[in-house]
């Protein structure tokens, strides 16, 4: 397989651990290259869902197989603003911690674009799951949510950090505690994405808890 990836240098190593079965990859840390996309088999694009005035770039080539980074921008919404998609069009769950798993999360545009998902995935030597194209995707609304909740918590002085870190980790058995995890996958992307599931859904359990958001505000001006 030829793959072009276009992330940051932590999307590109968490990528080379996910599929390093030895295709034909190609690395590029931004959108300033000149090639034919027509050459590769297929493309992985972690910078779409903050940049998706970009997926010009790739929507009418014929047959390309295009994963673009879903959890902050649905397929539906990309593609409204495209005159003509001829790519196949896949959402895939890139966050930081999410791509490095036995199962990719997989979103998808249209039936065109699903029927050739097995194959193009047996191609990748991954398994997936089909999720539904909507905002936050499944693993991220959840894990999202409880570091949301874990936020409130903190908020109302219930317990500290590492009480709550420690307390989900032996309760759950998950890797990370909420803060923990927030801080791997970047509070700019648990901040980001669940505004934009709040606003798909209007669900109090995704309205961002205030403390969540000065820390998110904090961040960005400093």
């Amino acid at each position: 397989m030829k793959v072009l990836v276009i992330g940051t240098e932590q999307n590109i190593e968490e990528f080379k651990l996910k599929f390093n079965t030895g295709h034909e990859c190609r690395f590029e840390t931004d959108y300033d290259f000149e090639e034919d996309l027509s050459k590769f088999d297929c493309v992985f694009d972690f910078f779409i869902g903050d940049s998706p005035e970009q997926f010009e770039i790739f929507s009418a080539y014929e047959g390309l197989n295009l994963f673009v980074n879903a959890p902050k921008i649905s397929l539906t919404e990309l593609a409204y603003y495209q005159e003509e998609i001829n790519c196949n069009l896949y959402g895939f769950n890139g966050l930081p911690t999410f791509l490095n798993r036995e199962i990719l999360e997989v979103s998808v545009l249209n039936d065109k674009a699903k029927s050739g998902l097995e194959a193009l995935c047996k191609k990748l030597d991954t398994d997936f799951e089909l999720v539904e194209d909507r905002v936050g995707m499944v693993t991220p609304r959840i894990i999202f949510m409880i570091i949301n909740e874990a936020f409130y918590t903190l908020q109302e002085g219930t317990a500290s950090k590492e009480a709550i870190d420690t307390g989900m980790k032996l309760g759950t058995n998950y890797p990370f505690g909420p803060f923990e995890w927030c801080e791997k996958i970047g509070i700019n992307n648990v901040y980001e994405v669940l505004e934009a599931i709040y606003e798909d859904t209007k669900e109090e359990r995704y309205k961002i808890c205030p403390m969540l958001k000065k820390e998110y505000l904090s961040r960005i001006t400093h």
